[in-house]
């Protein structure tokens, strides 16, 4: 009888096993009562903590809406990621979905998968104000930081071989980590997403102290991202924030962060929707960073 009961046991915690593994993430999420989101520490006004356990910004407002529409029962726990770990986080189950400022390209494509384009970003430079320095050229033999395991690392690296223009690189671990080095003097420069940069001056000490300057070293689709094999959850997901952009809904939350106060400091971003994000609101579309910068 003992052994009966061992073996029932033993299938039970393996089928548990088993359904976690295999269950897509709506069902997974039904059963466990729970949801995780993986969220941004400093990538406002896309993603960043406010407080101990407060995370706020519009991709996580925006993930806020679509885990109510899809999962109103669900409690949604928040998990603090990185540009370095978003993915195995994310591939190996921790996290159901990150809702921070990742940009949907082919490379990262083929491991994950993104919702339609909710934001389009110009990569650029932030400097401060009293170095005179307003173009790449400008940066030459200067330190440059930005941020370790995103996409400018790469772009920094062929903005060297194309315009010979040599940088002393610096990384961050993450977005603050990497503003800090151009606060503290220890980079002439912050390369990043333009809407992470002007997040960062905005709830910096001096705003007025910094400015984003240089042309776009590229133009960058960013959207929520989840799993690859699960296609029911981005069919469910991608309902929902294609009803948003419909509606409206969706152009207020991006007025809401992106040209009203928002918090700590009240500060306002003031990035204008683009006509390239318009575009993708009226005719929603995942394609990749490579898509955008042919057309």
């Amino acid at each position: 009888m003992k052994m009966i009961f061992a073996s029932l046991a033993a299938l039970t915690v393996a089928g548990a096993s088993a359904f976690a593994q295999d269950a897509g993430t709506l069902e997974k999420s039904r059963a466990g009562g729970s949801i995780v989101m993986g969220v941004r520490e400093s990538s406002a006004p896309l993603s960043y903590q406010l407080g101990p356990d407060k995370f706020v910004g519009y991709h996580v407002e925006l993930c806020e809406h679509v885990i109510a529409a899809l999962l109103p029962k669900a409690t949604i726990k928040y998990m603090s990621v990185t540009s370095q770990n978003r993915i195995p986080l994310l591939q190996n189950g921790t996290v159901d979905l990150e809702c921070g400022s990742t940009t949907n390209n082919a490379a990262r494509k083929q491991q994950v998968a993104f919702a339609v384009t909710t934001y389009v970003t110009e990569a650029r430079f932030a400097v401060k104000t009293a170095s005179g320095i307003t173009s790449i050229e400008q940066l030459y033999g200067k330190t440059v930081a930005t941020t370790t395991g995103t996409t400018l690392v790469q772009r920094l690296r062929k903005v060297e071989q194309d315009k010979g223009v040599t940088f002393n690189l610096v990384y961050g671990k993450d977005h603050a980590d990497s503003f800090l080095l151009l606060e503290s003097g220890r980079a002439d420069a912050f390369a990043m997403d333009d809407n992470t940069l002007a997040g960062n001056i905005s709830n910096s000490k001096s705003p007025q102290d910094y400015r984003i300057v240089g042309k776009p070293l590229g133009i960058e689709p960013l959207s929520i991202m989840f799993r690859k094999d699960d296609p029911g959850f981005k069919a469910a997901v991608d309902g929902v924030i294609k009803k948003m952009m419909g509606s409206g809904e969706l152009e207020q939350l991006y007025a809401k962060w992106f040209l009203r106060p928002i918090p700590p400091r009240g500060a306002v971003v003031n990035i204008p929707m683009g006509e390239t994000l318009r575009a993708a609101f009226k005719s929603p579309n995942d394609d990749p960073a490579e898509a955008y910068e042919s057309r």
